[in-house]
């Protein structure tokens, strides 16, 4: 069988692996190359965040986190790193919690939170994973190749719709819509644990540590489609950040970017027919959560070509 997956974001690579290492022909198309997408800005730790219905995302990134603690073993860019998160209000454990090896609730937390918690987590560096997975793609067969597609292609036994904002236009959905992001990344400092500590939707604030730089962020806009970095923004994430962690009032500022993230009132994950009876699988409108969900949406829809 013939599968063209469009899209080349980390739900695209994904379901594009495990579907060239399950035997099937696969061909992925893609206006944006990996390191172009939002999922290149991302901070990626893996936490369920911004996405829906609730049930499914964690039961995907349940099956997503076991797939990355063996990764971890064997691909540099995965990491098992432990950190702490710091709530405002006492908050039960997340539905996701049992997936866990040790999550801990936080004795003290700073002033200004109620609550916190720590545990383990992967921490991916998305800059050295999406090559990664594109090699991992090409030696099962697959290929990747840029196509500035206006509509879904033709031509194949199946599509695998992983277009994220585009959704808007393959897909004709307009529930899909962009909650922009704003990050920095900045030298080492010493940094060993992750950091989440989100005052008020408007004011979010992580600290991510990988091998060669450190993720700080954030914002959370909805419906903002800037793709510009804003200096006042990054001065204020800088600022929040450091009041937290103090070693990165002295850390040099790499890069600062600005990602679009694909959200949806629930993530779409599911196998459709056209009026003429051709298949074709939309998965797209992951949030905040496509890096946490990738592997276990990727196992779906290879269940979902496996039934057609």
């Amino acid at each position: 069988m013939r599968v063209i997956v469009v899209g080349a974001g980390v739900i695209g690579l994904s379901c594009a692996i495990r579907l060239a290492e399950g035997g099937y022909d696969v061909a992925v198309f893609a206006r944006d190359l990996p390191l172009e997408t939002t999922s290149s800005v991302a901070a990626a730790i893996w936490y369920p965040y911004l996405s829906a219905p609730e049930d499914r995302v964690a039961g995907w990134s349940r099956t997503s986190y076991e797939e990355f603690a063996k990764l971890a073993e064997v691909e540099p860019s995965v990491q098992l790193l432990h950190g702490r998160e710091f709530l405002v209000e006492r908050t039960p454990d997340p539905r996701w919690a049992d997936v866990l090896p040790d999550l801990t609730r936080v004795g003290s937390p700073p002033v200004g939170f109620a609550d916190g918690w720590s545990f383990t987590t992967p921490v991916i560096d998305m800059p050295a994973y999406l090559p990664a997975l594109v090699k991992r793609l090409e030696a099962a067969g697959g290929t990747l190749t840029r196509a500035a597609l206006s509509a879904l292609p033709t031509g194949a036994d199946l599509v695998v719709n992983c277009t994220g904002l585009g959704a808007r236009l393959t897909a004709s959905d307009p529930t899909v819509t962009p909650v922009r992001g704003q990050v920095l990344t900045v030298e080492p400092c010493g940094l060993t644990e992750w950091l989440l500590a989100d005052r008020s939707p408007d004011e979010m604030t992580y600290v991510v540590p990988r091998r060669n730089d450190v993720v700080v962020g954030g914002t959370s806009q909805p419906g903002d489609w800037n793709l510009t970095v804003d200096p006042r923004t990054s001065s204020e994430i800088l600022e929040r950040a450091a009041e937290l962690v103090p070693q990165l009032r002295m850390a040099k500022v790499i890069r600062q970017r600005v990602g679009l993230r694909p959200a949806r009132p629930t993530i779409r994950c599911e196998l459709v027919r056209t009026r003429s009876g051709e298949p074709i699988i939309h998965c797209y409108g992951h949030g905040g959560s496509g890096v946490t969900v990738s592997w276990g949406c990727a196992d779906e829809v290879f269940e979902l070509v496996q039934g057609v």
